[in-house]
């Protein structure tokens, strides 16, 4: 009928409009790619899609492109209507179809990519059908990982507060977890595609809360499966637990023996991969580190009973070495976040973060750059906040404990941070930026002073190769210079012990110990974590400095003396004998730094204008003592040293003539300080230069009436002062 109705009888069409036959669309052919979608749909909801009537249709469909369109449009609706009946298996075979459309019609996705996540963003809102959520979680993945350009950047970064939702869904169940992992597994993809395109999403945020909130499960697995010792608030936490990894062609992990369906953690894991390969220069790292670091701050994920911080910075840090990026950014960032409204005020969570920074030190590779360098200038800046604190008074008993621990802290980061640069000579650099903008104010400068004393001590167990058998840096030298004349007696004495120090280095000479007690001072507020660390610094130092002098030693020049008088042997310990006679040899071959002839005139001076100081206290001449002797000392082991010894005494001699001059309106205690001072120079350069006839000749002057009761000469060769404040003014 329906051929007699177009070719016999056209009438038909309009007369006989109850014969289906006879209908006007009738006459048209039915399209191939409905008949191939109305077979495909199966009338049971619990059948399997099949496979091959979709691969007909897609392979219809790349053949015929102009047909995606009407495609795609036929199958929105009928995913929108199958999911107001509730016909999940019919969903399922829709987004079976846009699968094998996006494997089988690469070139033609942006007909059908728009269509995609449409569908994709109202299964992610069935917040009522869990599965349905999930099944548009897997979609997204399977269209993020073939994706080539960021052409649906926008579309997709629309996506991430949906995904950031279902990967917070409460619950520990089998199908929560499964919601949630779906979750985090599109936002891993999500995250390697934006870093993919060099971009960084305004979510950021938001993601990172949510990685941290799943990677707590992973802590509690092992938290539930091994035995963890309880570490106190204080002690860095034991972070040398790593995972095992083995490689995924779509993931480059893979935890072993693990469910990736059902376990959020993984892929929180996984992300953490992603966002390190966002840090692909220094400001994306710090951009991806503000958000992460201030998350640690409101969960309070420093504390190391959590660990969590501590996991998740050592696993950033593993990634960028892996990576070749440079890694040391991580504790340059933490340190920095120190200042941090949230933290400025709260010394307890300072103590875990500075923690946390020395074991990502102690997991570092070894590398002297100028980030680690910073980092140790940002320490000292702490560490004289911390003695600051520590000189006021009104201070409770509480808060006294926590700039203790954070004092102890810092100086462990420190010497981690020493450690791994490798080299003093940066560390001594980085000393004269800091000393350059020293304060006026006593407390500041005094603080500052100290904080530098000490991180002088922790470094001087590190060798020093830039400097090595080289004169003192110009800078360094220049600045302390300018501290051994500051308005602050104290700080004087502190830029003292600063030179002696950093020149001397480990060695410590056998009439001096003031150095040694310092040292045992700082040692002593060391945990027994840093004093590990500062013993396995000097053993490294021990075997660089025997390979550096290895070649030295052979051509050093012994300096021939003769033999010491009978009387003067009797006055000195053997031991102290013994040292004088080979104290230039242990020069040249210990220290690994040089005076210049101009660095020693310039010394020399700055004690002229010290000793005449109106200010000056016993402690003042005890450290300007112990500077001479070792310009004196390095003096001689130099070739040409005649000249040097000879400005030596003219400075003694010059000293003790001011001292005697009682018309120069001077105060008689002064003066009698002077004097002692002028002394014992003048013995301590005989003894060392061999003049010994000068000796009893300048005893014999050191009358009651004319010596500084308060400076005492010990054994003719060190000048020790008994009394630390200001002596009570004489007439």
């Amino acid at each position: 009928m329906g051929v007699m109705s177009r070719r016999v009888l056209p009438a038909c069409g309009n007369l006989c409009f109850f014969c289906p036959s006879l209908r006007a669309r009738s006459r048209h052919p039915v399209k191939r790619y409905k008949k191939m979608l109305a077979e495909i749909f199966p009338r049971n909801q619990e059948a399997e899609p099949n496979d091959r009537k979709i691969g007909k249709l897609c392979e219809y469909a790349s053949r015929n492109p102009l047909r995606i369109p009407k495609i795609t449009e036929y199958l929105e609706q009928k995913c929108y209507k199958e999911l107001r009946n509730g016909n999940i298996g019919s969903v399922k075979v829709v987004l079976c179809i846009y699968k094998k459309l996006l494997s089988s019609c690469k070139e033609q996705m942006p007909l059908f990519s728009c269509s995609l996540l449409s569908i994709v963003r109202t299964l992610l809102e069935q917040t009522k059908e869990e599965e349905v959520q999930i099944l548009g979680c897997n979609t997204l993945v399977d269209f993020i990982s073939l994706q080539t350009v960021n052409s649906h950047m926008f579309n997709l970064e629309g996506l991430i507060p949906k995904l950031c939702q279902l990967a917070q869904e409460m619950g520990d169940d089998e199908r929560s977890l499964q919601l949630r992992s779906a979750g985090m597994q599109a936002l891993a993809f999500m995250v390697s595609f934006i870093g993919e395109h060099s971009q960084l999403s305004m979510d950021l945020d938001m993601i990172i809360s949510v990685i941290l909130e799943n990677y707590m499960d992973l802590e509690k697995g092992q938290e539930d499966t091994k035995e963890v010792d309880q570490i106190s608030d204080t002690k860095i936490p034991n972070m040398t637990k790593k995972v095992s990894f083995k490689p995924n062609p779509v993931t480059d992990y893979k935890l072993e023996n693990m469910d990736i369906s059902k376990s959020p953690s993984y892929w929180s894991m996984v992300c953490l991969c992603n966002i390190a390969k966002l840090a692909k220069e220094t400001t994306t790292v710090r951009r991806v580190l503000e958000p992460l670091l201030t998350a640690f701050d409101s969960g309070d994920y420093w504390s190391p009973q959590k660990g969590v911080a501590s996991s998740v910075l050592l696993f950033l840090q593993s990634r960028l070495e892996e990576s070749g990026e440079n890694c040391h950014v991580l504790v340059s960032s933490l340190i920095k976040h120190l200042d941090h409204k949230n933290v400025i005020k709260q010394q307890g969570l300072q103590i875990n973060m500075v923690n946390v920074a020395t074991c990502l030190a102690l997991h570092a590779k070894q590398q002297a750059s100028g980030a680690m360098t910073a980092v140790i200038a940002d320490l000292i800046k702490h560490l004289r906040k911390c003695l600051q604190n520590a000189a006021e008074s009104d201070v409770s008993v509480d808060k006294t404990k926590q700039n203790s621990d954070l004092q102890h802290a810092l100086e462990n980061c420190i010497a981690e941070l020493s450690n791994k640069v490798g080299d003093a000579g940066p560390i001594l650099d980085m000393f004269a930026v800091v000393l350059e903008t020293i304060s006026t104010n006593v407390v500041l400068s005094r603080t500052t002073a100290s904080a530098i004393l000490r991180a002088a001590h922790i470094v001087s167990v590190v060798p020093n190769v830039s400097y090595h058998k080289k004169v003192f840096p110009d800078a360094l030298f220049h600045q302390l210079l300018l501290a051994m004349s500051h308005a602050d007696c104290t700080t004087r004495v502190e830029a003292h012990n600063i030179f002696s120090v950093v020149l001397l280095g480990t060695l410590r000479l056998p009439w001096s110990d003031q150095h040694k007690e310092t040292s045992e001072a700082v040692s002593g507020s060391l945990s027994v974590d840093g004093i590990c660390t500062v013993r396995n610094q000097e053993e490294e130092k021990e075997k660089v400095e025997k390979s550096l002098n290895s070649e030295l030693c052979k051509d050093v020049n012994h300096i021939s003396r003769p033999s010491v008088s009978g009387q003067t042997s009797q006055q000195l310990s053997c031991q102290s004998l013994d040292s004088l006679k080979d104290l230039d040899d242990g020069i040249k071959s210990l220290c690994s730094l040089r005076l210049s002839s101009h660095q020693v005139n310039m010394l020399l001076s700055s004690l002229w204008i010290q000793a005449t100081s109106t200010d000056n206290t016993p402690e003042n001449f005890e450290a300007m003592a112990s500077t001479y002797q070792i310009t004196l000392l390095f003096s001689l082991a130099k070739r040409s040293n005649h000249m040097a010894l000879v400005q030596c005494f003219q400075l003694a001699f010059s000293l003790r003539n001011l001292s005697l001059n009682q018309d120069g309106g001077m105060q008689h205690s002064r003066r009698r300080s002077i004097f002692t001072f002028a002394s014992y120079m003048l013995i301590f350069g005989a003894k060392i230069s061999n003049i010994l006839e000068l000796v009893p000749i300048i005893k014999e002057s050191l009358t009651a009436q004319m010596v500084d009761p308060y400076l005492v000469l010990e054994g003719d060769i060190r000048l020790r002062a008994v009394c630390s404040g200001f002596p009570q003014e004489e007439t």
